[in-house]
């Protein structure tokens, strides 16, 4: 019998090794799944390096020990082939890991205390385009020296969405309700992404309430900012924090929609979006997207107020993935 409980309970791990594996793959974010990967298949990371060395691919111990703890993610070429001999040699779905990597809010929002990637979208970005963004955001985040954990856990977030005249993303403002989940916290990084041919050296960052900016940092190629707001104050664990941000765009063509990517589950998001009287939609719908790489899901259209031409969303609690309102032009 003694015998018998061992090998039960030797399955019940593995049984709980897959299915945190799967729960990883579905919503990530990278890291998380990577590390599932590695455990479900019980290879040490030696072993692993060995095995990328045999696909021609050459990455250190040390790489594939931060990549899996989320210090660090793969953006150079040699990464990202390394990422996709990774799905081979842990036997995972094509693409699987490069999704999680091309998520927008992916990890970051929900480990940094940030905002998700957030922007206009035109209808179908490459996984490229994608992947460029996510590369590019690592590398500013570095510039400011984000810290993993950004010791936030957000509790509210009301978000405005403004289309202007040319049909362009005119800007969005931001009030977040956080609270601290360790000491010291006293910042916030904002996260935007604006549509293709945006000018990102044309965009501003305003704080509003409750807080001042500070570095800003902006990548051209891809249209992504990073911005600080400062709270001139150091939370405690457990205290609870509002404040409101802005960022004026107007600088890309023509939107179709505006996604909010989430990396955890969360509290209540509202997203509200408003068109110039020169510039109103036929038509508007509510989506949901489990990653970048997944179909698309809930959706349902949205009244769109003639007085006010407005249109909104509210997710009571957030979960992992992306969740956005698109509209057609005539």
């Amino acid at each position: 019998m003694p015998h018998a409980t061992q090998h039960a309970d030797a399955a019940d791990a593995v049984d709980a090794l897959t299915a945190e594996l799967d729960t990883a793959l579905r919503g990530g974010p990278f890291h998380v799944a990577l590390r599932a990967a590695i455990a479900a298949r019980g290879l040490p990371l030696q072993r692993v390096q060995h095995h990328l060395s045999r696909y021609g691919v050459k990455v250190g111990v040390t790489s594939l020990s931060y990549w899996q703890q989320g210090a660090r993610r793969p953006q150079r070429p040699e990464s990202l082939r390394a990422v996709r001999a990774l799905e081979e040699i842990l036997r995972l779905p094509d693409e699987s890991l490069i999704r999680l990597l091309a998520e927008s809010d992916g990890g970051h929002g929900g480990h940094r205390g940030q905002a998700g990637t957030a922007g206009g979208r035109s209808a179908g970005r490459s996984y490229r385009s994608l992947l460029q963004a996510s590369g590019a955001l690592e590398q500013l985040l570095g510039e400011l020296e984000c810290p993993l954990d950004g010791g936030l856990h957000t509790l509210g977030h009301h978000e405005r969405v403004r289309i202007g005249a040319r049909r362009e993303l005119m800007g969005r403002e931001s009030q977040h309700i956080v609270r601290a989940h360790r000491d010291g916290v006293d910042r916030f990084v904002a996260v935007h992404h604006g549509d293709p041919g945006c000018a990102p050296e044309g965009m501003k960052v305003h704080a509003l309430e409750n807080c001042r900016a500070g570095r800003v940092r902006r990548h051209h190629g891809t249209g992504v900012l990073v911005a600080e707001l400062l709270f001139d104050t150091r939370l405690r664990a457990g205290d609870t924090f509002l404040f409101r941000y802005g960022v004026e765009d107007g600088t890309g063509g023509a939107s179709t929609e505006y996604v909010r990517g989430f990396g955890a589950a969360g509290g209540q998001y509202a997203l509200q979006v408003r068109f110039d009287e020169l510039a109103v939609p036929v038509r508007c719908h509510r989506f949901t997207q489990h990653s970048a790489a997944a179909p698309r899901g809930g959706r349902q259209e949205l009244p769109l107020s003639g007085r006010h031409r407005s249109v909104h969303l509210v997710e009571p609690r957030v979960r992992s993935g992306m969740v956005g309102i698109g509209w057609d032009w005539e």
